[in-house]
């Protein structure tokens, strides 16, 4: 069997968040040593250094939305991108930035699963369920929008990214380890159908009933894409995000997760966002990304 190829794309900026410093994430994730973590995995790995874009503004919202234009360009330039790897026969590995950027990538790898005639599973691993649009929203932050713009909820520029909309439906979703959602977003999850596997499912059924019922049904042809936002995990273990919240999952819970996905086989693509090393203590929230990311790559204590 042929090495698998997977390429790093950094995208440093912190356009959509509510609170700077996520654009340093890629950095932080170079630094906890991501690339030879990946290459000990048994992968081929290769850096595509940094994308560019504008600057942060840091602008109040406009029309309920904050820095749109740059939210654009930004995610414009990572569907490009990642759209390219996957072409070429490579796994993404977006090093993000904020979670608005899943945009630019999920829009990237339906347009390739529309092309391959592939079935999407997106497990967007997060505290949060970024279903907010420019009615809902408290802040106009585009890192709560994102699973609304891909199912068609939001601004043109970004629904029609991959040049159909909606680049998604709400079934390709499997959101797990939600525990905050805004007043106003609830109802629009809820009609929305989005299979949300919050908290209090993990809780009374555990990680491993989840897992299994999130990736129930993925066969063969499945495309299976992570988005793995860091303050996914509980803050006593991962305290380097800007929007911590508390009762995520602990560090088992975790590792059992990024394995279950592992013996899946299926993983294609893959989003690390919201690493905040601002907030961070000496590197541990992005040295427990990459740990996790090995996990994600096959990384268990027994050959199994």
């Amino acid at each position: 069997m042929s090495t698998k190829t997977v390429s790093l794309i950094g995208v440093p900026t912190d356009i959509g968040a509510g609170h700077r410093g996520a654009s340093m994430g890629p950095e932080a994730l170079r630094v906890a040593n991501l690339f030879a973590r990946l290459q000990r995995c048994g992968l081929k790995v290769v850096d595509r250094g940094n994308l560019h874009g504008p600057l942060n503004p840091w602008q109040p919202p406009a029309d309920g939305y904050r820095h749109l234009d740059e939210v654009v360009a930004w995610n414009t330039a990572v569907y490009t991108a990642v759209h390219e790897e996957l072409q070429a026969g490579y796994l993404p590995i977006m090093l993000g930035g904020d979670h608005c950027l899943a945009i630019g990538s999920i829009s990237a790898v339906a347009r390739h699963c529309e092309d391959q005639g592939k079935k999407l599973r997106v497990l967007w691993l997060d505290a949060h369920t970024d279903f907010n649009t420019a009615l809902a929203t408290p802040s106009g932050n585009i890192h709560g929008m994102p699973v609304a713009c891909l199912c068609g909820n939001g601004p043109d520029a970004l629904t029609h990214l991959g040049g159909t909309k909606p680049a998604t439906k709400p079934d390709v979703f499997r959101q797990i380890g939600i525990r905050s959602v805004d007043a106003a977003e609830k109802k629009l999850v809820r009609e929305a159908s989005v299979g949300v596997y919050d908290m209090r499912h993990i809780d009374e059924v555990g990680m491993k009933r989840t897992m299994e019922e999130a990736l129930d049904d993925i066969d063969d042809n499945t495309h299976l894409h992570v988005s793995f936002d860091v303050d996914f995990l509980d803050p006593s273990i991962a305290p380097g995000v800007g929007t911590t919240v508390r009762g995520g999952p602990n560090y088992r819970e975790a590792q059992l997760c990024m394995e279950m996905i592992a013996d899946t086989g299926r993983l294609a693509s893959l989003d690390i966002v919201e690493l905040n090393p601002a907030y961070d203590k000496r590197n541990q929230t992005a040295k427990l990304a990459v740990d996790l990311v090995e996990s994600l790559f096959g990384k268990s204590t027994l050959i199994r």
